[in-house]
């Protein structure tokens, strides 16, 4: 070969690779709750694969289904999903397709996590799973808590110190469990009192919003002293304050699973599903699950977890525990406008 063709074929090599490394994505968007992600597992990621994942944080269901549909689903790579939403996403065509060949690594994940919701399997990978009780200020709050009425009747001193989660399914779900309805209900008494339960108890609550889960928190400060919360979250306020503690209430509630989803409208669909699969990788999957306190349903990083975590009765509740537990199911379009129209009379 001459010199001059060995010249320009090693300048068709050099320019075929840079254009290769102008088409990798250089970030990625990760819409999620905060506190959702340990940085370190993001920066393991960057180093890698050369790929930043920059995150979008939502703070309920509901805020992140209405920042969805104001941009109709668009702006996103990856977002976390809630099980019961699945369905509808789905259905608009917002999500993309996933399977064991895109994500080799959903082979460590629990079968029954993948099929817990319609649609899950086909567009969803399970992240963490959990449920919702109440965390209260035992210092703060003068009797032990055992019920969803402590939050939702609060005694007199306790007035403008509880908060609520601002999402319909949340608020409503656990007004329906607490006068011992399934919060599933489309009963239109029964959605009139849970109404009337929350609307008694709207002057005593401080905020709608999920509380902060840092050193600055409200129930760190005492401007709160009790709120709905996710289980796992107790644990991350109670490395700052030991008077923190968390309760099942009796009547039960809600249990969730977290999806990974691959925003259909995403033109980084491929990098979108190594950043899926790199965190489903067992060990990674582990360390996640220790950092944000939540049951993983990757058995393969279970398997690696500590025995006093795998142990811990708020992260990995029992039988027992969760007897009067539910998830949520698909509501008729009649019942989620009547939901959604209860939630607007008090939230807004």
């Amino acid at each position: 070969m001459s010199v001059s063709k060995t010249l320009l074929v090693a300048f068709f090599l050099l320019a075929t690779s840079v254009v290769a490394k102008a088409a990798e994505p250089k970030e990625l968007v990760f819409l999620s709750w905060p506190d959702y992600m340990d940085p370190e597992i993001l920066e393991e990621f960057e180093q890698r694969t050369g790929i930043t994942i920059k995150q979008s944080y939502f703070d309920s269901d509901t805020a992140r289904g209405e920042l969805l549909l104001e941009t109709e689903g668009k702006g996103f790579d990856v977002a976390l999903i809630n099980g019961a939403s699945i369905r509808i996403l789905a259905k608009r065509g917002w999500l993309e397709p996933l399977d064991e060949l895109s994500i080799p690594n959903l082979k460590h994940v629990d079968p029954r996590f993948r099929t817990a919701f319609e649609k899950a399997e086909d567009f969803g990978v399970p992240y963490f799973w959990g449920t919702l009780g109440i965390v209260y200020r035992q210092d703060l709050v003068p009797f032990p808590v055992t019920s969803w009425m402590d939050l939702l009747q609060p005694v007199k001193q306790l007035h403008g110190k509880v908060s609520m989660i601002g999402d319909s399914a949340d608020m409503i779900g656990v007004a329906l469990k607490a006068l011992g309805y399934s919060l599933n209900s489309t009963a239109p008494q029964e959605l009139r009192e849970a109404e009337s339960l929350l609307q008694a108890q709207a002057p005593a609550v401080k905020t709608y919003r999920y509380i902060s889960l840092n050193e600055n928190s409200a129930l760190l400060t005492g401007q709160l002293a009790m709120s709905m919360m996710y289980n796992g979250d107790t644990r991350m306020l109670q490395e700052y304050n030991e008077n923190i503690a968390f309760v099942f209430p009796k009547e039960g509630g809600n249990i969730w699973i977290d999806y990974l989803s691959v925003l259909s409208a995403s033109p980084k669909k491929a990098a979108a599903k190594r950043f899926i699969n790199f965190l489903n990788e067992p060990e990674i999957a582990a360390r996640l699950a220790q950092y944000v306190y939540y049951a993983t349903p990757n058995k393969a990083a279970e398997a690696l977890l500590p025995e006093d975590f795998r142990n811990d009765p708020v992260i990995y509740p029992s039988e027992e525990t969760l007897k009067n537990f539910e998830t949520y199911q698909r509501l008729p379009p009649r019942a989620q406008k009547n939901r959604a129209a209860i939630f607007s009379r008090i939230v807004y």
